[in-house]
C-alpha cells in the first residue's frame, strides 16, 4: 500500500495539471498525474483516491502514467477517474480498473423538437417513459429473453437488438465500438451473472443511473453541434445505466477468480483491491472475454431503453408536435478497459488501456470513430446532477498524446451516498427542483437524496479543468427538465 502523498509533493505542470514524481516511492513505475484546477486537486486529498492513484502507478507495464481525471474520486482498487494503459505484452488487465458496473455509460438522443412544443406534455411524457422504462433496485427489465438470447446479447451487443426491432441501423453506427465489443464470450461469463442479468434487460436500476429530458440552452461550437444534430432550444434525452447485476457478478466472481494469480506470475500487487492477471495468460484472456461480454450487455441495455423511449415520445406526442423521432447523438463507456493502439515516445503499440469513471474522447480523424464524427472528432457526454447542467464535448489530438484519448465522465462524487442521505431530505430536494421547473420522478425519497447535486463537484469547473488541460473542447451545453431516478 502507498503512503500518503501530500499536496507540496506534486509538481504544478501548468494550470490544471500536477505531477507526483516516480521517485516519491520506489515501487512506482511511473509519475502520476492529476488533471484539474487548484480548488479540484485540493480536493482529491480528501479521501484516498491519490493514494490508490500511486498504487496503480506500481503495476508491472503500465505506460507513461497513472491519471486521473478532474472528477476523480475514491473507488475499489483504481481511483473513480482513473486511466492507466498497460503493454499488451507484458502487461496487466485488472478488475480493479474497470470496476463493477461494467460499460456504464451515457447515450444521448437529439430532437428537433422545441421546449415550448413540449411543455404542456411533459408530466406525461415523463409518466409514459417510467411506466416503459423500469427503474430501481432489482427491477425486471422491458424485455423477457431466453437463455439462447442472453447468450447472443452478450457476444454480438446491439446487433441483437437491431435484429430483433430495438434498434434502427444508424444507432449502432452511433455507438461506441459499433455496440459490439468483439473477442466477447458468454462462456466466460459465470451462470449466476447470466441468470442476474437475463431478467433485467431494458432497465434503468438505481444509484447514479438516470434518465433525464433536456432542453440544449447554450452552443460554443456552432459547426461542430450541428453535425452533432444539436441546437439551441431543442430537446434531447439522456440516459445513463450499464450491465445492471450482470457486469456487477463478472467482476465480483473476477476477482475471487484471480486473487491466486498475482502470486503465480509474480505480479507485485500493492493492494489486494488491484489484484490482476497478465493480459496473455488464460485467466487474462477469460477476464477480457467476460468483461466485454457484459460491455455488450451493457451496450443493449441502453439500446432497448432508447427504444422504449422513442415509444414514449411517438405515444404522447404523436399528432401533437411537427416531428417526435429521436435520433442517436452517441454513447459512450464509462467504466471499461479496451485494446487499442496508442503512439508512445514516437512508436505504435497495443496496449490494454483502462478507464474507470472516464471517457474516451478520441480526436478528429481517428479509424474507430464514425463516419459521420470523421471531420469532428468523437462526441464526448458528460452529465452534471440533478438540477446542474451536463455537457457535450469533443475529443482532442492533444487528448491523444497526453491521455490515450480519455477525458472526464461527469461530475464526480464529493460526499458518499450515506453522508448525502444524512444532509439532504429527499423530499426537500424534490421540493426544490420542482421549484426550478424540474419533473421528478424517483423510486425512493432516500434514493433521490443520494443523488443530491450538493453531493456531486461542480460540473462547471470539472468541464472547464478538462478543456482548459486540452483534454476536450466544449460543444454545447444542456439543462434538466424532467428527471427519472432509480
Amino acid at each position: 500500500m502507498a503512503r500518503e502523498a501530500h499536496p507540496q509533493e506534486f509538481e504544478r505542470i501548468n494550470e490544471y495539471t500536477w505531477e507526483l514524481s516516480r521517485l516519491f516511492d520506489g515501487r512506482m513505475n511511473v509519475p502520476v498525474r492529476i488533471y484539474g484546477n487548484e480548488r479540484i486537486f485540493e480536493q482529491a486529498f480528501g479521501d484516498r483516491s491519490i493514494q490508490q492513484l500511486v498504487n496503480v502507478a506500481m503495476l508491472p507495464g503500465i505506460v507513461r502514467y497513472a491519471m486521473a481525471m478532474p472528477d476523480m474520486h475514491q473507488g475499489y482498487g483504481f481511483p473513480i477517474g482513473g486511466v492507466a494503459a498497460f503493454d499488451y505484452d507484458g502487461g496487466i488487465i485488472s478488475p480493479g480498473g474497470v470496476g463493477y458496473d461494467i460499460n456504464c455509460g451515457v447515450r444521448m438522443l437529439a430532437s428537433a423538437i422545441y421546449y415550448e412544443e413540449i411543455v404542456p406534455y411533459l408530466e406525461e411524457l415523463l409518466a409514459a417513459i417510467y411506466r416503459n422504462c423500469p427503474s430501481g433496485l432489482g427491477k425486471g427489465g422491458a424485455v423477457r429473453v431466453s437463455r439462447q438470447d442472453i447468450e447472443r446479447v452478450l457476444e454480438t451487443g446491439a446487433e441483437w437488438a437491431l435484429k430483433n426491432g430495438y434498434a434502427e441501423r444508424d444507432d449502432l453506427a452511433c455507438t461506441e465500438n459499433g455496440g459490439r465489443l468483439q473477442g466477447a464470450r458468454a462462456d466466460a461469463v459465470p451462470s449466476r451473472a447470466k441468470e442476474r442479468g437475463r431478467p433485467q434487460l431494458g432497465s434503468l436500476g438505481a444509484g447514479n443511473h438516470f434518465l433525464e429530458i433536456d432542453v440544449v440552452d447554450e452552443i460554443y461550437d456552432a459547426e461542430v453541434s450541428e453535425a452533432f444534430g444539436l441546437f439551441k432550444d431543442r430537446v434531447v434525452v439522456q440516459l445513463h445505466c450499464g450491465s445492471r447485476g450482470l457486469g456487477h457478478e463478472v467482476c465480483k466472481q473476477y476477482l475471487r477468480r484471480l486473487q491466486s494469480v498475482p502470486q503465480r506470475y509474480g505480479i507485485p500487487v500493492p493492494d489486494r483491491e488491484l489484484v490482476a492477471a497478465p493480459v496473455d495468460s488464460p485467466e487474462g484472456r477469460d477476464y477480457l472475454a467476460a468483461m466485454f461480454a457484459a460491455a455488450n450487455y451493457a451496450f443493449t441495455n441502453r439500446q432497448v431503453l432508447a427504444h422504449f423511449v422513442r415509444r414514449s415520445f411517438e405515444q404522447v406526442l404523436a399528432g401533437k408536435v411537427s416531428e417526435w423521432h429521436l435520433t442517436q447523438v452517441y454513447d459512450v463507456a464509462h467504466n471499461i478497459a479496451k485494446i487499442e493502439e496508442h503512439v508512445v515516445d514516437g512508436e505504435r503499440r497495443k496496449l490494454v488501456v483502462h478507464r474507470k469513471g472516464a471517457t474516451r474522447a478520441f480526436a478528429p480523424g481517428h479509424p474507430d470513430l464514425p463516419t459521420v464524427y470523421q471531420e469532428t472528432g468523437q462526441p464526448v457526454l458528460v452529465p452534471g446532477s440533478m438540477g446542474t447542467a451536463s455537457y457535450v464535448l469533443v475529443g482532442t489530438e492533444h487528448a491523444m498524446q497526453e491521455t490515450f484519448g480519455s477525458t472526464c465522465h461527469g461530475a464526480g462524487r464529493m460526499m458518499s451516498r450515506r453522508q448525502a442521505k444524512r444532509k439532504v431530505l429527499g423530499k426537500d430536494l424534490h421540493r426544490e427542483l420542482t421549484r426550478q421547473g424540474i419533473v421528478v420522478r424517483a423510486g425512493s425519497m432516500a434514493g433521490l437524496a443520494e443523488e443530491a447535486p450538493a453531493a456531486y463537484k461542480d460540473v462547471d469547473e470539472v468541464v472547464a479543468s478538462v478543456v482548459g488541460a486540452g483534454l476536450a473542447r466544449k460543444v454545447a451545453r444542456v439543462r434538466p427538465v424532467a428527471v427519472i431516478k432509480g
